[in-house]
């Protein structure tokens, strides 16, 4: 990124690691639609930083301090590098550490791994050994979009048999429709206009797809669920319009978990109704995807044993040569995109 709305290659010299720290070779990343709303200014001037947080590879060198890897290792790496000393980790929220979204280092305060090589924060903590039964293409996932997608799933509550409304089906909400179905929702609604995209969440566990360029979307929530609205609505798009029929489907006492990226505007306004004009006992849960070594190694076990294959999301492959045309596909969603995949 070499200013808000213009990207490029630049050269730049391979990190060195701190003594904690570690510099990972790249082989594998993937393009997030937060890039895009990064280069757009969602977080402010940003110049000369290089994007991506979603990468793995092969450990290149580590610092004098480092205990659990060695180079030749095969790494993966999480989109949040969190200070695990900081007072935000010890309360139990890493994500949020030295500031709100602090952990959030890649393509935010540093540069990202969108390069030949990447350097790596508290390696010990913050990156985890790929199993050798899973193939880099499908452990990039893990940096991200498993966690975050996850992550709204176990945000939200989701009793044993529960209902659950999962809205706009991306790559986010795609696994947070698998989160949803390994937590054991009953009923599994998805929302999402686009063929491919509506096929896709039927193959990660969506039992009914409303379909918003068609339907009325809270109506025909509220009927599939008898007028009783659902237990959790997870928002997975980050717009103000999908944020709202997420308050109107959750029943009384029910959550809404919020995965999407608000990346424009200055409010999100809640319908004042649908919130029970404030006294509905709706709980409006949020976070950052989470962090930590322990964190990717129990999803990398969910793909070494087959639970979820999170490569069917892989739409697109570009060499690393190839970026500028990649990141246009995925920010433009040209050709029915779903997730650009980058080798190295």
């Amino acid at each position: 990124m070499r200013e808000i709305g213009r990207v490029g290659f630049a050269d730049k010299p391979v990190p060195k690691p701190g003594p904690n720290d570690a510099v990972i070779r790249t082989t594998r990343a993937l393009i997030c639609t937060s890039d895009s709303h990064t280069v757009g200014g969602g977080i402010g001037q940003r110049e000369n930083l290089t994007l991506g947080h979603e990468a793995v590879g092969v450990v290149h060198e580590v610092g004098s301090e480092i205990r659990h890897f060695r180079p030749g290792d095969r790494v993966v790496v999480g989109a949040i590098t969190p200070d695990w000393g900081d007072p935000a980790a010890q309360d139990g929220y890493a994500s949020q550490s030295g500031a709100p979204l602090g952990g959030w280092k890649f393509s935010n305060t540093k540069d990202g791994v969108f390069a030949e090589y990447f350097h790596v924060n508290e390696a010990d903590a913050n990156m985890a050994k790929i199993p050798g039964s899973v193939p880099d293409e499908m452990a990039v996932y893990c940096c991200d979009m498993l966690s975050t997608g996850f992550m709204g799933a176990e945000h939200g509550n989701i009793p044993i048999g529960g209902t659950v409304a999962v809205i706009a089906q991306g790559p986010v909400g795609l696994m947070a429709t698998a989160g949803a179905k390994l937590r054991g929702a009953g009923l599994i609604v998805g929302v999402e206009a686009a063929p491919e995209r509506q096929e896709l969440a039927r193959s990660y566990g969506a039992d009914e797809i409303v379909d918003f360029a068609r339907e009325d979307v809270a109506g025909r929530i509220m009927d599939l669920t008898g007028g009783d609205g659902v237990d959790t609505a997870i928002e997975a798009l980050g717009s103000e319009v999908t944020f709202q029929h997420a308050i109107k489907v959750t029943k009384p006492g029910g959550t809404v978990s919020n995965v999407g990226y608000f990346g424009e505007g200055e409010f999100v306004r809640i319908p004042r109704a649908g919130w029970g004009v404030g006294m509905a006992d709706k709980t409006i849960a949020t976070g950052l995807c989470p962090g930590g070594r322990a964190r990717m190694e129990r999803l990398l076990r969910v793909l070494a044993y087959g639970r979820v294959d999170p490569t069917r999301m892989t739409t697109h492959t570009f060499a690393f040569d190839d970026m500028e045309r990649a990141f246009e596909v995925m920010d433009k969603k040209l050709d029915n995109v779903v997730k650009p995949l980058i080798t190295f």
